[in-house]
């Protein structure tokens, strides 16, 4: 049985009328990436701030590493790095100075701690800007030391939120690769974003969450087949007049039709031999296409099929 570093039981927390957080449980296993997901009010950031005894809750049970989380288990804190969305690094110290004072808050050890700092550095790609002031970083590299100060005391738990918000792609690149390296040297991981391609590339596991509830979890490939739409297929064309998407609708198994200026989308609930009937169709009313190709439902799709709601910032 695999060794559980989060154990949740029935938490709950209410602010007044309002229940953030409904009787949850849930549970993380070590060496896992779960990806904790949903929209804005669904309970996630209360959720995490309970588990981290940064907030009072009214009902239930919070383990970690097989011991009761509270807020004064300095021992079990000592084995969690967080990183928060909001950037939080001290602007006079440089970016070798930053993340050496937060793994000293940790590492008592001089040389220990230095040996870590550099290994954080390496880790994150910033070995080019140590001597940096924070203010001379762009966004993404501020949001790669800002992994590196929450990481370089090398924690067995580590809370990611919203790592990757508003960098650029070889930023966001780099950030990925090194949570999988983070995992793969035997770091858990509790990750929230609000990018599904993330989540696809990363998590082991993912739970989504709605009204402080779940309302569904397990891996990308199991939240897929909850789905109603089971195959999507897209045409890139112009011009699809309404009598012709009418006609698709009219197809078996035919979900839903959506057409936008350069594609038209059509979803279906069974993957029979779709894709060679549309074809035929699109052949037999003479419309022209660049491309056309079928795929799974996305992880965004089954998110907003569960929900009703996008993801947003």
């Amino acid at each position: 049985m695999a060794e559980k570093v989060i154990e949740v039981k029935k938490l709950t927390k209410k602010y007044k009328e309002l229940t953030a957080v409904d009787h949850l449980s849930f549970d993380v296993e070590k060496g896992e990436i779960l990806g904790l997901l949903g929209p804005n009010g669904s309970g996630k950031s209360t959720t995490i701030n309970s588990i981290l005894s940064l907030l009072t809750f009214d009902e239930g049970d919070i383990k970690i590493f097989g011991e009761e989380m509270t807020p004064d288990a300095l021992e079990i804190k000592r084995r969690i790095g967080v990183v928060f969305q909001d950037v939080a690094v001290f602007e006079e110290l440089t970016v070798w100075e930053n993340v050496n004072y937060f793994c000293s808050l940790y590492i008592s050890d001089k040389a220990t701690c230095e040996k870590y700092t550099e290994e954080a550095i390496k880790l994150v790609g910033l070995g080019d800007f140590k001597k940096f002031l924070p203010k001379k970083l762009s966004g993404g590299l501020l949001r790669r030391l800002n992994i590196a100060c929450g990481i370089a005391h090398k924690p067995k738990l580590i809370f990611l939120d919203e790592p990757t918000v508003a960098v650029d792609p070889q930023s966001r690149n780099n950030i990925l690769e090194g949570i999988k390296k983070l995992r793969d040297n035997g770091a858990t991981i509790v990750y929230t974003t609000h990018y599904m391609e993330e989540v696809e590339i990363l998590c082991d596991r993912v739970i989504i969450l709605d009204h402080g509830k779940i309302v569904a979890s397990g891996t990308n490939d199991s939240l897929k087949d909850l789905a109603k739409i089971k195959e999507k297929i897209t045409v890139e064309t112009r011009g699809i007049s309404k009598k012709f998407q009418d006609e698709i609708k009219k197809l078996k198994d035919v979900v839903s039709v959506k057409s936008g200026r350069d594609t038209l989308v059509v979803n279906y609930s069974d993957t029979r031999k779709n894709l060679a009937e549309l074809v035929n169709l699109l052949e037999k009313n003479k419309i022209k296409y660049e491309k056309i190709y079928s795929e799974r439902p996305t992880l965004n799709d089954v998110f907003l099929e569960l929900t009703g709601k996008d993801l947003r910032d």
